[in-house]
């Protein structure tokens, strides 16, 4: 595999890179983008029909606080977190970018690997970063501690999307999923407008935008078990689903 590596001050970026928008004004007039390019990108695309074509956004930019140790690392059925989810958005993404903020840890990855384009802003600035670098007009976002993503169901998200839709997001009953969502690249304005005002809650940019939701009963059809949306956050969570995984 042959990879390329290269590191960017943001301000050398043109908008005119991505549809012609303005790159975002981080407040020390700086941010960092590190990009792994990998060559078999370009085979990807070939694999899918133009309206097949979806970015992967991977965030991987949590403090692992309550976890003590890099979730992404962490193994479920002997595979990883990081490379179970690179391995199902490899079947329905034709680019797969890694938004992390500690990129040297992943340079096993066959993926475009970018940093936050400013620190210290959440899943919202992961979402904007990631959408900011796409090629495709639509993504599909997940976060890396999710053990039980399905390559079917993502891309009957994807097929919900299009047309005048911005985003397409499950809904249960806890509530709307926007890590596990698809998003238009036209949702980007609405996403920075909320950072330059700190306002970090993902949901709330979804105001104005036109929004599909997805269905607790549709849900279940991918999903009977009601795991695909679990995520790993502490050390008995893991514990949890370690049992889980024992025959009984």
């Amino acid at each position: 595999m042959n990879l390329a590596v290269f590191s960017l001050p943001f301000h050398a970026v043109t908008g005119e890179r991505r549809s012609g928008l303005p790159p975002p004004s981080p407040r020390d007039g700086m941010a960092m983008a590190i990009c792994v390019a990998a060559a078999q990108t370009i085979t990807q695309t070939a694999l899918f029909t133009r309206d097949q074509r979806m970015t992967g956004i991977i965030l991987s930019g949590g403090k692992n606080t309550r976890m003590g140790s890099n979730k992404a690392f962490l193994k479920v059925d002997g595979e990883r977190l990081i490379d179970r989810a690179v391995r199902i958005f490899r079947e329905v993404c034709n680019e797969i970018i890694l938004v992390t903020n500690e990129p040297q840890l992943y340079l096993d990855q066959d993926v475009a690997i970018v940093t936050d384009l400013e620190k210290g802003k959440g899943p919202l600035m992961g979402i904007y970063t990631g959408l900011f670098w796409a090629a495709s007009e639509t993504a599909f976002v997940a976060a890396c501690d999710m053990p039980f993503l399905s390559a079917p169901f993502i891309r009957y998200l994807r097929d919900q999307s299009g047309g005048d839709v911005d985003i397409v997001v499950p809904e249960t009953a806890d509530g709307l999923q926007p890590l596990h969502a698809v998003y238009s690249r036209r949702c980007l304005p609405a996403i920075k407008a909320r950072l330059d005002r700190d306002r970090l809650k993902v949901t709330e940019f979804y105001r104005g935008m036109k929004v599909r939701t997805v269905s607790a009963e549709t849900i279940r059809r991918f999903d009977p078990h009601g795991r695909m949306f679990l995520n790993v956050n502490t050390v008995e969570e893991f514990a949890n689903l370690r049992q889980s995984e024992q025959p009984s």
